[in-house]
């Protein structure tokens, strides 16, 4: 048996002892992920950050007829949403993401080569990992080749795989079950096809799930290799030896953020709907009418907004009680929950009244606390994925042709976009002249953003201003102390 009919085999097996077939086994697990709460977490997540609150659904209700609750119409209705899921997935991604990552290796071939693939369109598909791994507690990478036999990476929405793991830590993969919905047309009409992938390092095979059932798909073929070669002219299938899906995680528990904060955003958007309905609804006062001539009270609130007065009989007349609301209680009832929002979101709230005062640089470390270990664990699971991506690359130089890298070192170096105050960073870059290199002081500096770049910039000037000065006679050259 070859090993990579081994993780294949043993789920059959496991099946085998249960008189289930692989495919009934890829049913039951499809059906377990469809209803599972952490899936419903993912789409929880990508709901909220797309800003679709459970606000949005809700309804103004009152006491009817038998007790029954009925919906009120002629009530104010106010649906306030505030997201700050999204700024906070945002804000992570921007700080963690927003600067392209560098990749380092001490052999110059092998730097060009990741500088290829690690292109400007892989940063941008990492910033999208973050934050889909945020959103919904891990994002999926896809390694393939595209038809002109390009190495490719391709996000994968995460609640369209379930992974089969070889650990309880959730590092190596057995296998996944892809499933995911596609459009089709059945003669003029339009219907949802959902299909079903099983990948291993045998290969992949593909199903529909029909009326609760699997089914080859006979349109993609039920089964074929990773990927084809062409070889003369035929094609030929070959498999990786890993499955080729990598999970970018947002913590090692896969838990999304918006499980951290969901009920919090909930109550804020809810308190805040409420006090906009009752500056709508309630009035400064409430009416007292003692012997009103009219019928109902639909009719005493028409005269009084149309003819601004009421008749009365005998005695009668109207009084009013006045209606205070707790705007103090309210005020700090926001406050506390929006500090909660960010305490338990680990992020940084731009609007906190520290940042008024142009904070020092320990100040704003102080502030940047939370959302940089958040980043610190973030990065951590990422470094571990990216060690695995670099193992298909690696495969995919030696395969084709470009050399064997495997035992090559490489660093991969996530530049943080923090908020600094510029004025102490320079100042400490001018003080620390003569005690560091100048590539680090160069480095540390707010105003650079390509470190050789600026050092070949300030040889070249540093030539010119000598070139300028070769001429003079020795009484005129400058001396250590100028500038020039």
């Amino acid at each position: 048996m070859t090993p990579e009919m081994q993780s294949i085999t043993a789920i059959i097996e496991a099946g085998a002892k249960s008189a289930m077939t692989l495919e009934e086994i890829i049913k039951l697990e499809v059906s377990e992920w469809l209803a599972s709460q952490e899936r419903q977490w993912m789409l929880t997540g990508q709901k909220y950050y797309g800003a679709d609150h459970d606000i949005l659904k809700r309804k103004r209700t009152a006491i009817g007829e038998g007790g029954e609750l009925v919906e009120v119409q002629n009530l104010a209705n106010n649906k306030l949403v505030h997201a700050f899921v999204r700024k906070l997935v945002d804000q992570k991604a921007g700080y963690l993401f927003g600067k392209p990552l560098s990749i380092q290796t001490e052999n110059d071939t092998y730097q060009d080569l990741l500088n290829d693939i690690f292109n400007k369109s892989f940063m941008r598909l990492l910033k999208n990992l973050g934050k889909e791994a945020v959103n919904k507690g891990k994002a999926w990478l896809h390694v393939y080749y595209d038809e002109n036999g390009q190495l490719r990476f391709k996000k994968i929405p995460s609640e369209e795989i379930i992974p089969l793991w070889r650990d309880a830590a959730h590092t190596e993969l057995d296998a996944i079950i892809r499933v995911y919905e596609v459009e089709a047309y059945e003669g003029t009409k339009k219907k949802i096809i959902t299909k079903v992938e099983f990948w291993d390092t045998s290969g992949v095979r593909k199903y529909e799930l029909n009326d609760g059932g699997l089914i080859p798909d006979v349109e993609l073929g039920e089964f074929s290799s990773h990927f084809t070669v062409l070889q003369g002219d035929q094609e030929q299938g070959f498999n990786w030896e890993r499955v080729p899906f990598i999970c970018f995680k947002y913590n090692d528990e896969e838990i999304p953020l918006v499980k951290f904060i969901k009920s919090l955003v909930d109550d804020y958007d809810a308190k805040k709907s409420d006090n906009a309905n009752n500056l709508e609804d309630l009035p400064e006062s409430i009416y007292v009418i003692k012997n009103y001539d009219g019928t109902d009270l639909g009719e005493f609130r028409r005269n009084l907004s149309v003819f601004r007065a009421v008749k009365v009989t005998n005695e009668g007349g109207v009084d009013t009680i006045n209606l205070e609301i707790a705007v103090e209680a309210f005020k700090t009832h926001m406050e506390m929950m929006r500090k909660d929002i960010y305490e338990f979101g680990r992020g940084v709230d731009t609007q906190s009244e520290k940042f008024g005062n142009s904070p020092s640089g320990i100040a704003l470390k102080f502030l940047y606390a939370d959302l940089d270990m958040d980043a610190n664990i973030i990065e951590t699971e990422f470094q571990a994925s990216l060690e695995q991506l670099l193992w298909f690359v690696n495969q995919h130089l030696a395969n084709s042709g470009a050399g064997d890298f495997s035992n090559e070192t490489v660093e991969f170096i996530f530049n943080r976009d923090i908020l600094i105050n510029e004025t102490d960073t320079i100042t400490n870059a001018k003080n620390s002249i003569g005690i560091i290199s100048d590539e680090t002081i160069v480095a540390n500096h707010p105003w650079v953003t390509d470190v050789q770049e600026e050092l070949d910039r300030i040889r070249k000037q540093k030539e010119d201003t000598a070139a300028a000065y070769s001429g003079l006679p020795p009484d005129q050259q400058p001396g250590d102390g100028d500038d020039g």
